[in-house]
């Protein structure tokens, strides 16, 4: 059974067609990408996925839950994370606690143990500190651990909102154009850091970029959107070519 499965998805924003019949199914560990001009509908089918909007119609069941309806924050509890196009930080918390944050969906204490400090909640809260270290040594954030998040350089920041999605322990991850903004040289060791955390975490992937580099060096398949409907789908060396997503992106008679 495919872990995302997503059939005839359908979304306006009152009389606005914002996504139209939209299928993808997604199998466990792979790393999708979604591409297509500025308007196209991406943003929107990752709201959707992860409850921001709900769809006018259509189906979303990821590991055998339909996810239409339900919460934001239930949809995140059941594995499903996500990063934004605008970097999202608590700016001016330190590196640490954007990380401690995202774990307090899997807390075990209650309101009146967190106000009496009680010894279950000492021992939580060091449980989550010890986590959130771990996640940053791991993604080489350590030294930033008490430093405001501000204080971080640009492509640190968005290892660090990558680094705040993996705690809360998803299996499947979208990253909303994760090397906006990244010079050449920033994009490139991104591409090597996004393998990495696949790898290491075990993780399906969904990706939303306007860096073609990233997306035909990274994903294995490519999904092509245009004013909200799918018109292509298949391998990076596919759609580099493909008739349909020239013209969309660049005109006729030209080559991604």
């Amino acid at each position: 059974m495919p872990l995302l499965q997503i059939e005839g998805l359908t979304h306006y924003f009152g009389g606005l067609r914002a996504v139209y019949d939209f299928n993808l199914e997604l199998e466990p560990g792979e790393l999708v990408g979604i591409i297509g001009p500025n308007g196209a509908g991406k943003t929107t089918i990752f709201n959707l996925i992860t409850g921001v909007y709900v769809p006018t119609r259509g189906k979303i069941v990821f590991d055998g839950t339909n996810l239409v309806g339900l919460p934001s924050h239930r949809i995140a509890s059941l594995g499903v994370a996500r990063t934004f196009q605008t970097i999202r930080l608590f700016r001016d918390l330190t590196v640490l606690d954007n990380v401690r944050i995202a774990h307090y969906s899997q807390l075990r204490y209650g309101v009146a143990s967190a106000i009496a400090r009680t010894r279950a909640f000492l021992a939580e809260e060091d449980r989550v500190r010890e986590r959130s270290l771990e996640l940053l040594r791991m993604l080489n954030l350590e030294r930033y651990a008490s430093l405001p998040a501000r204080a971080l350089p640009y492509g640190e920041q968005r290892r660090l909102e990558i680094a705040r999605a993996l705690a809360c322990r998803p299996r499947l991850l979208l990253l909303d154009e994760p090397a906006a903004g990244m010079n050449p040289g920033e994009a490139a060791r991104l591409m090597e850091f996004i393998q990495w955390v696949r790898r290491e975490f075990s993780l399906t992937i969904l990706l939303i970029e306007h860096q073609m580099r990233v997306v035909m060096g990274l994903c294995e398949r490519i999904m092509v959107l245009d004013f909200g409907e799918t018109i292509a789908h298949g391998p990076p060396e596919e759609i580099r070519r493909h008739p349909r997503v020239l013209e969309a992106y660049l005109g006729r008679g030209t080559a991604l």
